[in-house]
């Protein structure tokens, strides 16, 4: 199964097979516009309650660290979600707030039939998706079973350890200009990690906002990634939740997927480490 689905393809799969499909959309307004408004069918799921265990000190995780399994199960069971379910996920942001962070963590436990809507639900009500403001019922199931994050993640610590190293490569997906330390509209240091790569997360989307083909996507992370070896390879962003977006990518791309690193910039600038910038 592909990691994405189109809106014809979903208009398409609706009709015919049982889908859960998911808004994880993430504003403040987030869960107010979805009351409003959303796509026909779809189950609001909450990227800072659900897909997330804030803690007081961000410091410690960064903003949006990852749930214990145990809390991820009962939001997928919540959901109506059980291991043979075809899940289809959406945002407003295409794909980066936060339907890839759902998919990547149904991944990380294991489940692989999940779908990120390309273009996101602009993209579906354009293609001609109904929307709805009914209060959406979840099918009631038995508890979703989590045994642990199977997907690559790495500490503080661990990146400590990995810019010491002769070669590694960390992809810094947020944009350019905060890369570069000109603004931090979010977290309280600008900059970046030093040895960390620039690459946006919105050069994975074409023009219209859709993913880019498995070719192309895989042409650019190539040239990012060289010879590193898989274990050497880290993406991050804010707070764990973007960066999602290029592991996705990568997994169009059929690329191995890279370390995680979830407490991201929010984490590495509260913790007096070194950060550099571009002048």
């Amino acid at each position: 199964m592909s990691p994405i689905i189109t809106p014809n393809q979903l208009l398409e799969a609706v009709q015919t097979n049982a889908i859960v499909l998911v808004d994880a959309t993430n504003s403040p307004t987030a869960y107010q516009n979805y009351q409003q408004s959303h796509l026909q069918g779809a189950l609001f799921v909450d990227v800072n309650t659900q897909l997330a265990d804030i803690k007081e000190d961000v410091s410690i995780g960064g903003r949006h660290p990852l749930p214990t399994v145990g809390q991820f199960s009962k939001t997928l069971t919540d959901l109506g979600i059980t291991l043979e379910t075809w899940v289809v996920v959406y945002d407003d942001k295409n794909g980066a707030n936060a339907a890839a962070r759902f998919w990547w963590m149904m991944r990380s436990i294991g489940h692989d039939k999940v779908q990120v809507l390309s273009g996101g639900i602009q993209a579906a009500i354009q293609a001609g998706f109904p929307t709805s403001s009914a209060v959406e019922a979840p099918t009631q199931v038995e508890s979703y079973p989590v045994q642990d994050w199977q997907w690559p993640t790495i500490d503080l610590q661990g990146m400590d350890e990995m810019i010491q190293k002769d070669h590694f490569v960390i992809i810094d997906v947020r944009e350019s200009q905060r890369y570069r330390g000109e603004t931090e509209p979010i977290d309280l240091v600008a900059g970046h990690i030093p040895g960390a790569t620039n690459i946006p997360f919105t050069t994975n989307l074409d023009q219209n906002g859709f993913f880019l083909s498995p070719e192309e996507l895989k042409e650019q992370y190539q040239k990012a990634f060289e010879n590193i070896p898989d274990e050497n390879r880290v993406v991050h962003c804010g707070s764990g939740v973007t960066a999602c977006h290029t592991l996705l990518a990568l997994a169009i791309a059929e690329l191995p997927i890279p370390q995680l690193y979830v407490g991201s910039w929010s984490e590495w600038s509260r913790n007096n480490r070194e950060i550099d910038v571009e002048n």
